[in-house]
């Protein structure tokens, strides 16, 4: 049986300034975004590490060879600052790399990040409206998040997974999606609908045919989750969708589509659609009133890679 045998440091908040500006993605249909300015750059990091001669720290309590995780927040913390890149997945490779160069007792380090985003905020200047460089809000929408792992393998360090991601998507929809024509038996309560309004949490991952696409010096091979999130809301805007799970699909074909540096896509969804209180206000030709629902809800799982594409059976609008 392999042994469970790590340790880390959670919850380490880092913030720079003015990091390397990310230039030069290519705008999509979807999409205006084409680059952040990165005067802020920020996340929220995760280091767990395993090495097999940490095996005496839980055997017999020596600590010779552990490294405190208090000194792990620390080392992510001071090595923001030589960080010459301009995205999140470069950053987590960059500490984890450093900390394999760093302590040979440990084999592998995995490395995750959520960002922190911040609003640009539109001031007065020269007779117009132009981003404050000095102001910004806190964020609460969703997140973007990476996680990479490296490994040391015959005295060399090389990077041995990696996860891009999009959190926290919500998205609702007042009307142009339906759901019928499931099975009906003894356990159905659900009436079919053939207009409703949708609200869906949405969780999407990716993953790059080449890690190095992820690090943004080749800006035309680099997935921004802005354009991952945008791309989300253009689908769901165009399309008349008989189910999330083909919501999900038409979502994901088209991200694989726009970025073929992509090798999979995957989503994890949820259904939290509102209930129905009032089908009909006769001041209002549409309006209806919803309550939140009920604390049961379904989710899908769902992964596609460039196979998918190939089919060809939704062309790019």
């Amino acid at each position: 049986m392999d042994r469970t045998m790590s340790y880390g440091k959670d919850d380490v908040w880092v913030y720079r300034t003015y990091a390397k500006p990310l230039t030069g993605i290519p705008a999509i249909p979807e999409s205006g975004f084409t680059g952040r300015s990165n005067i802020l750059f920020g996340m929220k990091v995760k280091v767990e590490v395993e090495g097999e001669q940490f095996f005496a720290s839980f055997k017999d309590g020596d600590n010779t060879l552990v490294v405190a995780t208090d000194s792990m927040k620390n080392f992510v913390l001071m090595h923001a600052g030589d960080y010459e890149g301009s995205t999140q997945e470069g950053f987590l490779e960059f500490v984890g790399r450093r900390f394999l160069e760093t302590y040979p007792q440990m084999t592998g380090v995995k490395v995750s990040g959520e960002q922190i985003s911040f609003d640009e905020l539109p001031i007065k200047k020269d007779g117009g409206i132009e981003p404050s460089p000095l102001v910004f809000r806190y964020s609460l929408n969703e997140q973007a998040c990476a996680e990479v792992t490296v490994k040391r393998s015959d005295k060399e360090v090389a990077l041995s997974n990696h996860l891009s991601s999009l959190k926290g998507l919500k998205l609702i929809k007042v009307k142009g999606s339906s759901f019928f024509g499931y099975v009906k038996d003894e356990y159905t309560t659900l009436p079919e609908s053939y207009d409703r309004p949708l609200f869906i949490f949405l969780n999407i991952d990716w993953w790059y045919n080449d890690f190095e696409d992820a690090k943004g010096d080749s800006p035309a091979r680099y997935v921004a989750a802005e354009q991952v999130r945008d791309i989300a809301y253009a689908v769901f805007h165009e399309e008349n969708s008989p189910s999330i799970q083909n919501l999900i699909y038409r979502i994901g074909h088209r991200i694989l589509e726009r970025f073929p540096s992509l090798a999979e896509v995957r989503f994890f969804s949820n259904n939290r659609t509102w209930e129905t209180i009032l089908d009909d206000i006769p001041a209002s030709q549409d309006g209806k009133v919803f309550t939140e629902p009920r604390p049961p809800f379904g989710f899908q799982r769902f992964s596609m890679t460039q196979e998918d594409v190939k089919t060809k059976d939704e062309p790019l609008k």
